[in-house]
C-alpha cells in the first residue's frame, strides 16, 4: 500500500447507461424532466411543511429532511449523469470521484437513520400516544436529524479510509454514471476481495442494523394497529403504509448494490438509477398522494397564492 496516494490515475471515464447517441438524447430529455420534478417536487414538500401551521408536528418535522435529504441524494450524481448523456468523453477528475462517492454514503448513510427515526415517530404516536408530545419533544427531533447525518459521515468517513489510500496506476474505465465503491475499488492496483469483504461489511453494519430496526418498528405497529379501532386503525395502517414503501424502495437496491455478493452490472446499473433518482422520485409522490394533511395544505397554499395574485 506504499504510495497509495500518489495516483497514477488523474481521472476516471464513466461509460454510462447509453450505447448510442439517439439512447443518449431520449435518456437526457428523460432524466433532466425526472430531476427537475425531484427538485421541484421535494422543494414544495418543504415549503409547505414550513410554512402551514397545521404541519407543525414531529412527523412532517422529519419528512421536511427526509425531503431535502432525498434533494441532495440525487443532486450528487444525477446533474453530471444529464450532462454527460451529450458528451462523447464522459470523464470525472479523480477529486470529483472521491468526492462523489463520499457525498453519496453520507447522504445515503443519513437517510437510513432517518427512516429508522421516521419509523420510531410512529411507534410512539401509535404505541405510546400518552407520552408522544413528551418524547417526540423539538429537541429529540432536531437530535434525531443530527444523530442521522453524524451516522452518515462517520460511516463515509470509514469507507474513504480504506479507498483514498489506494494506488490506481491502469485500468480506468467506471461502467457505470458515477463513482461507486465496488466499480472503483476493481480499479486499484491491489488484490480487491478482501478489500470488497470489509466494505460489505461496513456497509451492512448501517444497512441492516438499520432494516432490522425498521422491521422492529412496523412489527409492534402493526400488532398495536390491528388491537385498535378501526377509524385510528385505518389512519395509522395509510400513514405507515406509505412509510414502509419508501423504505422498500430504498432499502432493497442499497442491500443488493453493497451487501449481496454476487455483482450483475446491468442490475446494478439499474438499482443505482432506482435509488438515485426513482426513489427521491416516488417519495415525494407517495407522502403526497397518500397523505390528507398534505393534500389540504397544498390547497390551502395554491389558494393563498392565487388570492395574493389576485389582490395584485
Amino acid at each position: 500500500m506504499d504510495g497509495g496516494n500518489q495516483s497514477v490515475v488523474s481521472e476516471f471515464l464513466l461509460l454510462g447507461l447509453g450505447h448510442s447517441w439517439n439512447m443518449e438524447v431520449l435518456l437526457f430529455i428523460i432524466f433532466l424532466m425526472l430531476y427537475l420534478i425531484i427538485v421541484s417536487g421535494n422543494i414544495i414538500i418543504m415549503i409547505l411543511i414550513i410554512t402551514d401551521p397545521h404541519l407543525q408536528s414531529p412527523m412532517y418535522f422529519l419528512l421536511a429532511n427526509l425531503s431535502f435529504v432525498d434533494m441532495w441524494l440525487s443532486s450528487i450524481t444525477t446533474p453530471k449523469m444529464i450532462t454527460d448523456c451529450l458528451r462523447e468523453n464522459k470523464t470525472i477528475s479523480f477529486g470529483g470521484c472521491m468526492c462523489q462517492i463520499l457525498f453519496v454514503h453520507i447522504v445515503g448513510g443519513g437517510e437510513m437513520v432517518l427512516l429508522v427515526a421516521m419509523a420510531y415517530d410512529r411507534y410512539v404516536a401509535i404505541c405510546k400516544p400518552l407520552y408522544y408530545s413528551t418524547i417526540m419533544s423539538l429537541q429529540s427531533c432536531i437530535g434525531l436529524v443530527l444523530t442521522s447525518w453524524t451516522v452518515g459521515f462517520v460511516h463515509a468517513m470509514s469507507q474513504m479510509a480504506v479507498i483514498i489510500q489506494l494506488p490506481f496506476c491502469g485500468p480506468r474505465e467506471i461502467d457505470n454514471f458515477f463513482c461507486d465503491i465496488p466499480l472503483v475499488i476493481k480499479l486499484a492496483c491491489v488484490e480487491s476481495d478482501n478489500l470488497n469483504i470489509l466494505i460489505n461489511i461496513d456497509t451492512g453494519v448501517v444497512a441492516v442494523t438499520c432494516f432490522i430496526l425498521l422491521l422492529i418498528s412496523y412489527t409492534y405497529i402493526l400488532f398495536t394497529v390491528l388491537q385498535s379501532s378501526k377509524t385510528g386503525a385505518s389512519k395509522a395502517l395509510s400513514t405507515c403504509t406509505a412509510h414502509i414503501t419508501v423504505v422498500v424502495l430504498f432499502f432493497g437496491p442499497c442491500i443488493f448494490i453493497y451487501v449481496w455478493p454476487i455483482s450483475i452490472t446491468w442490475v446494478d446499473k439499474f438499482l443505482a438509477v432506482f435509488y438515485s433518482v426513482i426513489t427521491p422520485l416516488l417519495n415525494p409522490a407517495i407522502y403526497t398522494l397518500r397523505n390528507k394533511e398534505i393534500k389540504k395544505a397544498l390547497k390551502r397554499f395554491r389558494s393563498y397564492y392565487m388570492s395574493s395574485k389576485g389582490n395584485n
